[in-house]
C-alpha cells in the first residue's frame, strides 16, 4: 500500500515549484490541496512521513485523513476527510475542532446512576451531570457538576453503603483478567489464589487499615483480542482501577503498553517473556512470574561449575526462545564462553539435530515447547546425540513424563525416546519456597498448597495454573504492601488513594516507587523486583536419572548462591568435557630417510671435495688448463654447497626447537640457491661463450683468438650475484617462518572422546608464492636457455674450452678424414640435461607433496643429490680417466719445449683445419663437375643443329673420305685435353 501511494504521489513530487499554486482546488488534476490542522490538534497522514509531508503541496484523488487532538480534547466534526475528484475535501462546510472534554469518569458512578444534559457524549463546555444513588446507598459529595474548559466544576461524589461502621473502609478496585482457557489457562488456580490473598490483606488491621481491595475480573482466554476488549470495559466503566492484573505474555504485552496512557501499574503474574523487560517500552509493568531469562544465570554457573567454555543451543523459532537465547548469549560472552554452534527451527528439527552432530556439539541448550521437544530427540536418538558425550540443558516446566506420552508425530519409541533423553539437566524457577517458613501472610508454603486445594473444584493436577498459583497470591500481598506505603501506612506521604484518577501521575509515580522497592518473604520465597521489574528467585535444578528427575541444587540469582546436593549421576562416570579432545601431534620426517639421504649427501660432498682437489692439484696440465679449471672448480662448490643443503632440508622440530626453525629455513633457501648459480651457472658460462664467440662468422675469427677468462668469471659473478641481491631482499623483506598445516581430525579405535590433530612445519612467508614465482621464472628461462645453447654449439670446436663439446651432446662422434674417428666421453651435456630434467620435475612435484613430509624430503633431496652426482662424474671423471690412461701430465711450457711447436700445432686444431679445407676443396669440385656436364650438353646440342644443316657428302671418286667445309681453326678438338685447357 505505500508503495502504491508514493507511485500516485510521485508526479506531485516532481511537480515544478509555483505550477499550480494559485489554482483553486476545485480546478485542479492534481489532487486537493493540503489543509491545515485544527488548534491544538493535528491531521495523521497515513503511509508518509513528515518529511515526505512538507515536501507536497497536494494529495491523490481518493487519499483519507484523519484529524487528532492533543491532550484532553476530542475531535468536533468530521474526523476523517477524503480528496475527491473535484478537488475538495468531502463535509469541508462542517469545520473540525479540537475542543475539550471533561472526564469520562464523573459520567459512570458506581452503586448509582448519572444523568447527563445539555450535550451528547463526549462531555463538553456547558454539559451537566446528575448524580443518584441506588437503594441502600446514600450520596457522598455534591449531586451535580458542571462542565467547563474541561473541568468539572466539583469532586465526583460516590455511593456509599449504609452499613456499620466497620464497612466505612474507602474501597481501592483492581482490574484482572485471567485465563480461564486457552494456551495457558492458569486463571483456574491463579484466580482462587488472588480472591485467597485478598481475603487474607482485607482482614489484617496493620495494612490498609482504611481501604479495602475489591476484584473486578474477566476471562482473557489468554487471548490478545479478547482481552482487548475487556481492557477497555475496565478502563470505561466505573470503579476507577488502581491497577491491572493480567496473565500470558501476549495479554501482558497488550495491558502492560496501553496501561502507560492512563497512568495505571500493571502487575503480571503469569508472563515469562523476555520482551517485557523492556523499560522503555513497559515503562509501569511488574511481574511475580520470573522472566525465561532467569533460568540463563543458572546455567552459566552450571556451566562454570564443569568447567565447560564451548556449548551450543537449539530453539524453535519463537519470540520467547529467541529472547532467551539472546540474553543468555550476552551473559555466557560476559563469563568468558564461546556459543560455537546455534540452530533454530519451525517445526521439523531433523537437519538442526544434524548439524550438531556435524559440528561436534557437546554441551546443548535446548529451548523449545514440549511438543517439539520429542520430536528434537526423536532426531536426537536417530543420530546417536547422546550417551556419556552429550549433556542437554531442557525447560523445567515439561510435564514429569513427557517423553513417554504418545505423539503420532514421531516414529521413536517410548523406550528410544527413554534411552535418548537419559542424564539430561533441567532448570526450573521455584513457585513455591522450599524451606518451611511462614511468609508475610503467616503461613508456610505447605499450609498454602493445602488451603488453595480446597477451594478449587477439580484436582490439581488438572488445574490450569496450579504451579503459578503462589506467584498469584504473592503478587496481591507486593501490591497491598505498595499501596500501604503509598496511603501513609509504611510511609510518610500520607497520600489519599481515593484520589487516584487515570490523569493522576503524582500518585501512580509513588505506587511506582513502592512497587520497586518491593522486598518480603511469600509462600513463592523471597519477592524482590530487578530493574526491568521483573522477579527474581529462585532456580531448581533437577536432573533425569532411570527415567524419573531428581533434585541436584538449587541456585539464587540475587546472592549468586548454588545449594548443591551432590546427587548428580553421569553415563561416564564424571560429567563430559565439552568438546572431543584434540591431541596435536606433529608430522616428523622419517629419521632412517634422513639418514640414509644424508650419508649419501656426505659422499656426494666427499667426491666434490676429491674433484676440486684433483683440478686444482693438476691445473698446470695443458689438458686440464684448457678446460677452464676456475669454472669447474665453482661447479664442485656449487655441487657442495647443494648436497650440505640436503642437512637443514631434513631438520624439523624432531631435532630442533621453534626459535631455531627461522634459520634452518634461510639456511635451506641459501644454500640450494647459491649451490644451483655456482654449479649450474658455470657451465651455462661456458656454452654461453663458446656460442657467442664460436659461431660468428668469418670476420670475427680473431675473437676466436682472445677470448678472455675475465669475461667467463663474470658472468658467473652476475648470475651468483642476482641470486645474492634476490636472496638478500627477501629475507628482509619477507623472511621466512615457521608455519603449521592441520590435517583433517583422527579418531583412534581406542578412545572416541579423543581425536588427534596432524600438524606438519613448514618453511613459509607472508608472499611466498610471489617470491616462489620470481625464482622459477628466471631459473627456468636460464635452464631452458643453456638447452639451447647446448644444441647450438654440439659441433663447435675449440681449444680454449675443451670440455664444452659434452655439454652439446652425450656422446658425439666426429669423423675427420686425415685423423680418423674419435670418440667422445660422457660428459656435461648429460650433467645439463639430467640437473635440468630434475630441477624442473622436482619444483611443482615437491609443491604437490608439501603434505606428505616423507615423499616431499625423499624426492627433492634425491634430486639434488643424483644431479650434483651427475654433474660430478661426468666433468671431472673423464679427466681424470684421459690423464690416468694417457699420461698427459705435462704442463702447456713441458709440451712446447718437448714438441716445438705452440698450442696451435696440437691435434685438435689441425683436425679443425683439416676438416675446413676438405669441406672447401668437396665444394669446389661439385662447382666443377656441375660446369663439364652444362658444357658437354651444349657442344652436344650443337653437333646434331649441323647435321641438319648440311646433308652427308657423297663419297670420293677417288676413294677418299667425303670432302666437307674445313673446320675452323677453334673447333678442330674437343677432347679431354681440350676442356682441362678452358678450365684450367
Amino acid at each position: 500500500m505505500l508503495l502504491l501511494l508514493l507511485s500516485l504521489l510521485a508526479p506531485l513530487f516532481l511537480r515544478p515549484p509555483g505550477a499550480g499554486g494559485a489554482q483553486t482546488p476545485n480546478a485542479t488534476s492534481e489532487g486537493c490541496q493540503i489543509i491545515h490542522p485544527p488548534w491544538e490538534g493535528g491531521i495523521r497522514y497515513r503511509g508518509l512521513t513528515r518529511d515526505q509531508v512538507k515536501a507536497i503541496n497536494f494529495l491523490p484523488v481518493d487519499y483519507e485523513i484523519e484529524y487528532v487532538c492533543r491532550g484532553e480534547r476530542e475531535v468536533v466534526g468530521p474526523k476523517v476527510r477524503k480528496c475527491l475528484a473535484n478537488g475538495s475535501w468531502t463535509d469541508m462546510d462542517t469545520p473540525s475542532r479540537c475542543v475539550r472534554i471533561c472526564s469520562k469518569s464523573y459520567l459512570t458512578l458506581e452503586s448509582g446512576k448519572v444523568f447527563l444534559t445539555g450535550g451528547d457524549l463526549p462531555a463538553l463546555d456547558g454539559a451537566r451531570v446528575d448524580f443518584r444513588c441506588d437503594p441502600d446507598f446514600h450520596l457522598v459529595g455534591s449531586s451535580r457538576s458542571i462542565c467547563s474548559q474541561g473541568q468539572w466544576s466539583t469532586p465526583k461524589p460516590h455511593c456509599q453503603v449504609n452499613r456499620t461502621p466497620h464497612s466505612e473502609r474507602r474501597a481501592v478496585y483492581i482490574g484482572a483478567l485471567f485465563p480461564m482457557s486457552g494456551g495457558w489457562p492458569g486463571g483456574q488456580a491463579c484466580q482462587p489464589a488472588v480472591e485467597m490473598a485478598l481475603e487474607d490483606v482485607n482482614s489484617r488491621r496493620d495494612i490498609l487499615p482504611d481501604y479495602e481491595l475489591k476484584l473486578i475480573h474477566h476471562d482473557s482466554k489468554c487471548d490478545p483480542g479478547q482481552a482487548t476488549k475487556y481492557l477497555y470495559e475496565l478502563l470505561y466503566n466505573d470503579p476507577i482501577k488502581i491497577i491491572l492484573m493480567p496473565g500470558c505474555s501476549s495479554v501482558s504485552t497488550l495491558v502492560a503498553e496501553a496501561a502507560r496512557m492512563w497512568n495505571l501499574i500493571v502487575l503480571s503474574y503469569g508472563s515469562s517473556s523476555p520482551a517485557l523487560s523492556n523499560r522503555q517500552r513497559f515503562p509501569t509493568f511488574f511481574r511475580t512470574h520470573p522472566s525465561a531469562t532467569l533460568h540463563n544465570p543458572t546455567r552459566v554457573k552450571l556451566f562454570e561449575k564443569w568447567g565447560w567454555k564451548k556449548i551450543a543451543t537449539i530453539q524453535q523459532t519463537t519470540e520467547v526462545f529467541t529472547s532467551t537465547l539472546d540474553d543468555l548469549e550476552e551473559r555466557v560472552k560476559e563469563a568468558g564462553i564461546e556459543i560455537t554452534f546455534r540452530q533454530s527451527f519451525f517445526s521439523d528439527p531433523a537437519v538442526p539435530v544434524k548439524n550438531l552432530k556435524r559440528q561436534d556439539a557437546r554441551i546443548i541448550v535446548g529451548l523449545f515447547y514440549e511438543t517439539e521437544a520429542r520430536k528434537v530427540f526423536c532426531e536426537v536418538y536417530k543420530e546417536r546425540l547422546f550417551g556419556k558425550k552429550y549433556v542437554w540443558f531442557l525447560i523445567g516446566w515439561y510435564a514429569d513424563n513427557w517423553f513417554k506420552i504418545y505423539d503420532p508425530s514421531i516414529n521413536c519409541t517410548v523406550d528410544e525416546m527413554t534411552e535418548a533423553v537419559e542424564g539430561h539437566i533441567t532448570t526450573e524457577i521455584v513457585m513455591l519456597n522450599p524451606a518451611n517458613t511462614r511468609s508475610i501472610s503467616n503461613m508456610t508454603s505447605q499450609e498454602f498448597v493445602e488451603k488453595l486445594t480446597k477451594r478449587l473444584k477439580r484436582h490439581p493436577e488438572e488445574t490450569g495454573g496450579f504451579q503459578e498459583a503462589p506467584l498469584a497470591y504473592d503478587a496481591i500481598w507486593a501490591l497491598a504492601l505498595a499501596l500501604n506505603k503509598t496511603s501513609g501506612g509504611g510511609g510518610r506521604s500520607g497520600v489519599r488513594l481515593e484520589d487516584f484518577n487515570y490523569n493522576n501521575q503524582t500518585i501512580t509515580d509513588q505506587i511506582y516507587r513502592a512497587m520497586n522497592s518491593s522486598s518480603f518473604e511469600g509462600v513463592s520465597g523471597h519477592v524482590v523486583f530487578d530493574a526491568s521489574g521483573s522477579r527474581m528467585a529462585w532456580t531448581l535444578i533437577e536432573q533425569l536419572q532411570g527415567g524419573s528427575y531428581k533434585k541436584i541444587g538449587y541456585y539464587d540469582s540475587t546472592k549468586d548462591d548454588l545449594s548443591w546436593s551432590k546427587t548428580d549421576k553421569w553415563i561416564g562416570g564424571s560429567p563430559p568435557a565439552d568438546q572431543t579432545l584434540v591431541i596435536k601431534t606433529f608430522r616428523f620426517l622419517s629419521q632412517k630417510l634422513f639418514i640414509s639421504v644424508s650419508v649419501l649427501s656426505s659422499l656426494g660432498i666427499v667426491l666434490a671435495v676429491v674433484c676440486l682437489s684433483f683440478n686444482i692439484y693438476n691445473s698446470h696440465v695443458r689438458y686440464i688448463q684448457n678446460s677452464q679449471p676456475n669454472l669447474n672448480n665453482l661447479t664442485a662448490v656449487g655441487c657442495s654447497l647443494a648436497l650440505a643443503a640436503v642437512f637443514p632440508l631434513g631438520l624439523d622440530g624432531y631435532h630442533i626447537g621453534r626459535s631455531q626453525f627461522p634459520f634452518v629455513c634461510q639456511a635451506r633457501l641459501w644454500l640450494l640457491g647459491l649451490g644451483f648459480s655456482l654449479g649450474y651457472g658455470s657451465m651455462f658460462t661456458k656454452i654461453w661463450w663458446v656460442h657467442t664467440v664460436f659461431t660468428k662468422k668469418e670476420e670475427k675469427k680473431e675473437w676466436r683468438k682472445t677470448l678472455e677468462p675475465w669475461k667467463l668469471y663474470a658472468t658467473v659473478g652476475l648470475l651468483v650475484g642476482m641470486d645474492v641481491v634476490t636472496l638478500a631482499i627477501w629475507q628482509i623483506v619477507d623472511p621466512l617462518h615457521r608455519t603449521i598445516e592441520t590435517f583433517a581430525k583422527e579418531e583412534p579405535k581406542e578412545d572416541i572422546d579423543v581425536s588427534i590433530l596432524p600438524q606438519l612445519e613448514h618453511c613459509s612467508s607472508k608472499k611466498m608464492n610471489t617470491w616462489l614465482g620470481i625464482f622459477y621464472g628466471y631459473k627456468g628461462l636460464l635452464l631452458l636457455l643453456g638447452i639451447f645453447l647446448a644444441y647450438e654449439t654440439k659441433s663447435v670446436s675449440t681449444e680454449k674450452i675443451n670440455d664444452h663439446r659434452a655439454v652439446g651432446m652425450a656422446i658425439y662422434n666426429v669423423a675427420i678424414p686425415s685423423w680418423g674417428r674419435r670418440p667422445w666421453l660422457l660428459s656435461e651435456l648429460a650433467d645439463l640435461l639430467c640437473s635440468q630434467v630434475l630441477c624442473l620435475i622436482t619444483a611443482p612435484v615437491t609443491m604437490i607433496l608439501s603434505s606428505q613430509q616423507d615423499a616431499a624430503f625423499a624426492f627433492a633431496s634425491l634430486a639434488i643429490v643424483f644431479s650434483s652426482y651427475i654433474t660430478l662424474v661426468v666433468l671431472f671423471v673423464p679427466k681424470m680417466r684421459r690423464l690416468i690412461t694417457r699420461g698427459e701430465w705435462q704442463s702447456e711450457a713441458q709440451d712446447t719445449m718437448k714438441t716445438g711447436s705452440s698450442t696451435n700445432n696440437n691435434e685438435e686444431e689441425k683436425s679443425r683445419l683439416l676438416e675446413k679445407e676438405n669441406r672447401e676443396l668437396e665444394k669446389i669440385i661439385a662447382e666443377k663437375e656441375e660446369r663439364v656436364s652444362e658444357l658437354r650438353h651444349q657442344l652436344q646440342s650443337r653437333q646434331q643443329l649441323r647435321s641438319r644443316r648440311h646433308p652427308p657428302t657423297p663419297p670420293d671418286p677417288s676413294g677418299g673420305l667425303p670432302r666437307g667445309p674445313p673446320e675452323p681453326p677453334d673447333r678442330l678438338s674437343c677432347d679431354g685435353s681440350r676442356v682441362h685447357l678452358l678450365y684450367k
